[in-house]
């Protein structure tokens, strides 16, 4: 029941928005939802930077196989040779930044249940310390690990992308661009992941 006053609420305040009505209409089952073992989760979104979802998957699969298909801990991924993760097509950047991770979770640990307990800001504080870890990086897990419903990744190309054909918005003038997408975001709020997920499977679809 909670789940379908939730959406309910959320296709409400985005619908009135006009440019986005048809994108609720066309994707009105969306859900967010928390997933376990946070530091893996980073560790994935690091991976998957600049790729495509389907060669994402295929190199994530190749990590999960060096552990016999479980989810490693953070020991396990700190101690694996950098020879090995290389191997399954990560570069010589992203091997290192994935064993950050795991050596920042060995030494300031990144319990579920601790960030669970977090503000959106205060994950974001938490974790940008790490070298690779990025805002967007960060964005990604506050999304699709811990469920938060209102987060707005202006940096992304697809969302930029899409809002550029929703809204007609000019993406020569990057700066001003931004500008323009954090105004009309704005109105989203509390529900801005939502906007998001419609945005990407819009511009996924065309």
């Amino acid at each position: 029941m909670a789940k379908s006053i939730t959406k309910a609420v959320y296709h409400e305040h985005l619908s009135k928005d006009k440019k986005l009505q048809k994108l609720v209409a066309a994707f009105p089952d969306l859900e967010l939802k928390k997933r376990k073992n946070i530091c893996l989760r980073l560790c994935a979104s690091i991976m998957s930077q600049q790729l495509s979802t389907k060669v994402a998957d295929v190199i994530f699969k190749r990590f999960l196989l060096l552990f016999d298909g479980k989810e490693p801990t953070p020991q396990q991924i700190a101690d694996m040779p950098h020879e090995t993760l290389r191997a399954i097509g990560l570069s010589n950047a992203k091997v290192t930044y994935v064993q950050n991770v795991a050596r920042y979770a060995l030494e300031h640990g990144m319990e579920d249940k601790k960030l669970y307990k977090m503000s959106n800001e205060e994950v974001m504080d938490f974790l940008l310390p790490i070298k690779g870890v990025g805002k967007w990086t960060v964005e990604m897990l506050l999304m699709f690990t811990l469920g938060r419903e209102d987060v707005f990744a202006v940096d992304d190309l697809g969302i930029q992308q899409g809002m550029a054909k929703v809204y007609g918005i000019d993406m020569t003038d990057k700066k001003a661009m931004k500008e323009k997408m954090l105004k009309l975001s704005a109105k989203w709020s509390p529900y801005r992941t939502y906007a998001c997920l419609m945005l990407w499977r819009w511009k996924d679809d065309k």
